[in-house]
């Protein structure tokens, strides 16, 4: 009987790291084009406490970089043995490659965000979409 190998923690957790953040820039730029922008939190012309828009931003890439964290995490540890069928395999790359191109497509459109908001609502996007990946990740392995 063949032994069950697995891919090293390391691999698995630096490669839902990248599945997390990608996702999570992923949202956020989709989410900008639709007005959920974290800039709303640093602007000044705005009367409210917090805009709720910037809020539902804040959760949205938070847990989509700690979900794909945790089952990026999860598919990799099982991967190996050769657990996942082909048709999920083939469901969760086509999943990624259109959230992708729709974030591709987003990004290449003018910014409605202000130059120096966008660029700290990105930067607070990709450091919170690569510690919830890494949340997600470190969990999902601590299961397994």
């Amino acid at each position: 009987m063949a032994e069950t190998t697995y891919f090293p923690r390391r691999l698995i957790l630096a490669g839902a790291m990248i599945s997390g953040v990608l996702l999570a820039l992923a949202v956020h730029m989709l989410g900008a084009r639709y007005g959920l922008d974290l800039g709303g939190l640093w602007r000044s012309d705005t009367r409210e406490f917090m805009p709720a828009g910037a809020a539902i931003a804040w959760w949205l890439i938070a847990s989509v970089g700690f979900c794909s964290g945790y089952f990026t995490a999860n598919l990799m540890h099982s991967a190996v043995s050769g657990r996942i069928p082909q048709r999920m395999r083939q469901f969760l790359i086509a999943v990624g490659v259109l959230i992708l191109a729709g974030a591709g497509q987003a990004a290449s459109a003018p910014s409605p965000i202000p130059t120096i908001s966008g660029v700290l609502s990105g930067l607070a996007a990709l450091c919170l979409g690569a510690a919830m990946a890494f949340c997600g990740a470190h969990f999902a392995l601590r299961r397994a």
